[in-house]
């Protein structure tokens, strides 16, 4: 097997059949080569040929009669002459070698098999060629994308998504989830200022052109501090369970604390269990006494800062103005004196 290599140029390329030709033996020594201005009438340039990365690819020139040799070459060596292959590459084959037809056949095409190629076609009296460009189209892929984020709120974020493809990808980026159609755009930088945290979540690039679309996504996490749902005061009987609720948003997620007056609760003192469940904090008393009776502090606290609430537990005895965290008692003599207004007024 032998592997000639040309060194052709786009501007000269009968030139160059002529010469590799040569080398081939396919051609005496004295036979003419034409330059550019000369006539070209004996070269036949086809239509280009355009196929996806990882096809198949046939090139195929007729022969005729009175041939005496045939070559295909591509952009600097020889594939086939005649039945014999001098490309030492596996993914080329020949088809077909008749008086009519000379194929041969690319497999696994790739972005370096893209260039222009010949079948030289030598009769008794001159050569002929028939020219053909090869067009590799590559689906896009995403090269270059940015990690996840995470960020304060207020902070200024800038995503970046790079693709290969040909023809070049267009990329778009946009928020997938939560949806959110205001926000979006057609470059490979996407850049939002001041972010809020209505902005965290799901971004999507895509890459895409005429053949194929890449996609991939990237999370976008916006930290910001506690904030708590105002408390609601809890009314129970002596003896029975209660449990107190606070809720607070934040990212990350808040710790909880609990306070009676200015003293912290920890989980299991006097029989109260505190339970933590993500957003949620409950303080749950198995069996309500009279000392437990009063005003409860609920703290949310993350890196960021912290926020409170209060909620206040009270008796049958005791009237709640909405969630002030403050009561009022009736006390017996009250209720004695709505008696005897009652009385009075039947006379």
């Amino acid at each position: 097997m032998k592997i000639v290599v040309c060194g052709c140029c786009a501007a000269s390329w009968r030139r160059c059949v002529v010469i590799c030709l040569r080398l081939l033996f396919l051609l005496p020594a004295g036979l003419p080569v034409r330059s550019q201005g000369e006539s070209q009438s004996d070269n036949k340039q086809m239509d280009n040929i355009t196929v996806r990365q990882g096809e198949t690819v046939f090139l195929s020139c007729s022969q005729g009669d009175f041939v005496t040799h045939t070559a295909w070459l591509n952009r600097s060596s020889i594939l086939y002459a005649g039945e014999d292959k001098w490309s030492v590459d596996p993914r080329v084959s020949l088809v077909t070698f008749n008086q009519d037809e000379f194929t041969i056949r690319i497999e696994d095409v790739d972005l370096t098999d893209e260039g222009q190629y010949i079948c030289a076609v030598q009769t008794s009296s001159r050569p002929r060629t028939t020219s053909v460009h090869l067009i590799v189209q590559v689906p896009p892929k995403i090269v270059n994308l940015s990690k996840d984020l995470v960020v304060n709120e207020g902070s200024n974020v800038t995503f970046m998504c790079l693709a290969n493809g040909k023809p070049e990808p267009a990329i778009v980026w946009r928020m997938i989830s939560p949806l959110d159609d205001g926000l979006s755009s057609d470059i490979e930088v996407l850049e939002i200022p001041f972010i809020t945290r209505q902005r965290a979540g799901t971004y999507e690039c895509t890459a895409a052109n005429d053949i194929a679309v890449d996609t991939q996504t990237v999370e976008l996490t916006v930290n910001y501090p506690p904030s708590v749902s105002e408390g609601r005061d809890v009314g129970v009987t002596l003896g029975q369970r209660s449990v107190l609720q606070c809720e607070a948003d934040a990212v990350p997620e808040a710790d909880f604390e609990w306070y009676r007056d200015d003293m912290r609760i920890f989980n299991g003192f006097d029989g109260i269990e505190i339970e933590n469940a993500g957003v949620l904090s409950k303080l749950t008393f198995f069996n309500v006494s009279e000392a437990d009776y009063g005003n409860y502090t609920c703290v949310a606290i993350n890196k960021l800062g912290s926020a409170n609430t209060n909620i206040v537990l009270y008796g049958p005895g005791a009237v709640q103005d909405g969630n002030s965290g403050t009561s009022t008692m009736f006390t017996p003599m009250c209720l004695l004196l709505i008696v005897v207004l009652q009385i009075l007024l039947k006379f």
